[in-house]
C-alpha cells in the first residue's frame, strides 16, 4: 500500500492517506510518534501537508519543512 498523502494537523495528530483516499492507519498517529517512520517509507512523490488554521484546505509543505 502506497503512502499518497500526509497531512499534520495543529494538534501534532498525522493523518495519512493512500492512493484510493483511504486512511492508512499503520502510519497514523501522534507526530513524534510516526515523524521518522514517515519520512524513511513515504515515496518521493507523496504530498506533505500541515492543517494548522480552520481553512478549507490544507496547506503542502515540502517534505523537509513538514
Amino acid at each position: 500500500m502506497a503512502v499518497k498523502t500526509i497531512i499534520r494537523l495543529k494538534n501534532d495528530v498525522v493523518m495519512v492517506f493512500d492512493a484510493d483516499d483511504e486512511q492508512v492507519p499503520e502510519y497514523q498517529g501522534s507526530y513524534d510518534a510516526v515523524r521518522d517512520m514517515i519520512l524513511k517509507y513515504a515515496p518521493g512523490d507523496a504530498v506533505f501537508a500541515h492543517w494548522f488554521g480552520y481553512s478549507r484546505e490544507p496547506e503542502i509543505v515540502a517534505r523537509e519543512s513538514w
